[in-house]
């Protein structure tokens, strides 16, 4: 994007400097995108088509149903802006932006600019969706053609206007760190904690996941949280949302759940491998530990998954398919946790794969 020549150096400065961050990120993802595009194509395809369902189908749905839609769409439309605030604005940068002598008016356009490089690629995106129903042209699209278009185009408006928020949000100063009370003082007796390991993992794993500015444990609550919902959603056949579609969701979110949960102890365990190499202690049984812990999530919701089905409908546990998709699904998580030394190709080509194979499966399992 191409600025005047007569726009404010600020502008000019921000602008440059998200340029840079979105280039620096798609060239992270160029790997994964092309494994992700050679197997999963007409399944992105599909998802691209449901971008703008939401919209168009507002006007025939009752008013708090279509509602609460809408916020989820305007919701998932400015995540991107969401995930990608740290590389728009790190932290050293985004201290030395928060210094200059600029006025808020001009920071916020700033903001809204920096947010409109995010927007203009989801926007192409509901054109291309509208397009794609334009051309099936469905019975019922006919009377909410023009209402559902203008929704559509709300929603991407009010997405722009959260995105440009939570990169305002991010450039606030900091609270100022208040100063910690006297405390009385205590003689400290150092002594050998009953479950080491458990405690090491505690303190080395778990609440570094939690502090500063690691959103890991948020991140993995809110896709535990989007794993269980899409899964209860699927084997309780919700009527609002295709069945096939919420296989592919709910799949999904299993393998993604395992895979970033164990992609964050991989890089906490590089992180402090100097200091463990250092310590006195065993590490093998903490670092294995911390691997197990992040299979954990996943593997409850499928064992969660078999006792709804089993109270939902206990004659489809009489059948093989959801055996095979409890089975596949293990295998496809252990994998995921237990081969450490694929490279970032390779664990891409394998998360798209499990996804791939347990949607199969999975689309089977109310046939």
């Amino acid at each position: 994007m191409r600025l005047p020549r007569s726009t404010h150096p600020y502008l000019a400065l921000r602008m440059r400097l998200a340029h840079h961050a979105l280039l620096q990120f798609i060239a992270s993802l160029t790997s994964s995108v092309e494994i992700f595009l050679l197997l999963a194509g007409p399944v992105l395809l599909g998802l691209l088509s449901v971008m703008a369902l939401p919209g168009l189908m507002a006007p025939t749905l009752p008013w708090p149903t279509a509602l609460g839609l809408l916020g989820a769409q305007t919701l998932l439309t400015s995540l991107p802006a969401w995930l990608l605030r740290k590389r728009l604005l790190p932290g050293p940068i985004t201290a030395w932006l928060r210094q200059l002598p600029v006025p808020p008016r001009l920071r916020w356009q700033a903001d809204a600019l920096v947010a409109g490089m995010l927007m203009l690629p989801l926007g192409l995106a509901y054109a291309i969706s509208i397009a794609v129903w334009l051309v099936q042209s469905p019975a019922w699209l006919h009377a909410v053609l023009a209402p559902g278009i203008a929704i559509n185009l709300a929603v991407w408006l009010l997405a722009w206007l959260l995105s440009t928020c939570i990169l305002s949000l991010r450039m606030r100063a900091p609270r100022p760190v208040q100063q910690a009370q006297e405390q009385t003082t205590s003689v400290y007796v150092p002594h050998t904690p009953r479950w080491r390991t458990v405690f090491l993992w505690r303190r080395l794993f778990w609440l570094p996941f939690w502090r500063n500015e690691n959103v890991t444990g948020m991140q993995q609550s809110l896709l535990l949280a989007g794993t269980v919902a899409s899964m209860l959603a699927w084997l309780l056949r919700v009527p609002v949302v295709p069945g096939p579609l919420l296989g592919l969701l709910a799949s999904a979110s299993l393998v993604i759940l395992t895979d970033r949960g164990d992609k964050a102890v991989r890089e906490q365990i590089a992180v402090l491998r100097p200091s463990l190499d250092a310590w006195p202690i065993a590490s093998k049984p903490l670092t294995v530990l911390a691997c197990a812990f992040s299979l954990l999530p996943g593997l409850v919701v499928l064992l969660a998954a078999g006792f709804v089905l089993h109270w939902a409908d206990a004659s489809a546990l009489q059948r093989r398919v959801p055996l095979v998709y409890a089975v596949v699904s293990a295998i496809c998580l252990l994998a995921i946790a237990g081969l450490p030394r694929l490279t970032a190709r390779g664990r891409v080509a394998l998360v798209v794969f499990s996804i791939l194979a347990l949607s199969a499966i999975g689309s089977e399992l109310w046939n």
